[in-house]
Formats: structure tokens, C-alpha cells, sequence
């Protein structure tokens, strides 16, 4: 884990880009990593937890009608939060996480486990669906790990 960190914490530094997290399912979980290491407020600009749908709306101005007509588990959700933070703390990446890390909120078609990560660097988004096993804090900890891998391939 110390070791995709300090990776992207030296990629980071090296490039002289700078970050903004917005964060559901991970509960601040990879801002607190991103941020372990000295020297990451050189990239650290802006860490939300935008946990409920009311908070996705106001922090991060996520229309109403795009949080009934997908779910704020959804792909759609997610690039609007990365594009979103990253626009809120003009900064080069934005990431957004949306996802069910248990072990209530499940629906047949989203299982606990079900998360999408989104990226966003400049004006360019990808968005990955993920399904992780195990409990709450897994899950957890498994997206938040995710989401540094992802940001490394592009940073």
C-alpha cells in the first residue's frame, strides 16, 4: 500500500500537479492517504466528503434530476463529482467516488461492493466500475487503494 503512495506522491510533486477528492463510500478514506506523506500540500488542494445526496447538491452542485434518474451509485454520479471538485478547486485532477460499502444499501442490481471511481484530468474523464468483496472497512480500503493505482496510470 506505502508504496502506490509514495508513488503517486512523488509523480504528483514531480509533475507539479495538484488534486481534488470528492469522496462517498470511502468516508475521506483516500484523502487521508493522500495525505500522509510531508510535502503533500505541494498537491493536496481540496478533500470532500460528500457522503449524502443533499451534500452532493450543494458542495458539489450535482443536479436533483441526476441523482433520481441514475443513483447516486451510478457512473453518472461519479464523473460529475471528479468534474465537479476538480472545476470547485481548479486543480489538474479531480477524483470522485460513489459506491455501497455495506453491509445495508444493496439492490439486485448494485451488490455491496459496487463502486465507480471517476478521474478527471483536465478536460478528460474516465470512470471505472469495480466489485469488491468483503466487509465495510474492506471495501473501503480496497477503493480508496484503487483509485491512487488509477491515478497513477495517469498522472
Amino acid at each position: 500500500m506505502e508504496s502506490i503512495i509514495k508513488q503517486a506522491h512523488k509523480r504528483l510533486l514531480k509533475n507539479k500537479q495538484t488534486i481534488a477528492i470528492a469522496e462517498s463510500c470511502t468516508g475521506g478514506l483516500l484523502s487521508s492517504f493522500l495525505t500522509q506523506l510531508p510535502g503533500s500540500s505541494l498537491y493536496f488542494m481540496l478533500g470532500v466528503v460528500t457522503y449524502s445526496n443533499k451534500a452532493k447538491q450543494s458542495i458539489l452542485k450535482i443536479p436533483p434530476k441526476a441523482i433520481r434518474e441514475n443513483g447516486a451509485v451510478s457512473r453518472k454520479i461519479a464523473i460529475l463529482m471528479s468534474q465537479s471538485v476538480r472545476k470547485l478547486a481548479k486543480t489538474d485532477f479531480g477524483i470522485g467516488i460513489t459506491g455501497i460499502a455495506g453491509p445495508t444499501g444493496a439492490t439486485p442490481n448494485k451488490p455491496v461492493g459496487t463502486v465507480f471511481i471517476s478521474i478527471t484530468k483536465n478536460n478528460k474523464t474516465i470512470c471505472k466500475k469495480f466489485l469488491f468483496q468483503g466487509n465495510r472497512a474492506t471495501v473501503k480500503r480496497k477503493t480508496a487503494l484503487k483509485a491512487i493505482t488509477l491515478l497513477n496510470k495517469l498522472s
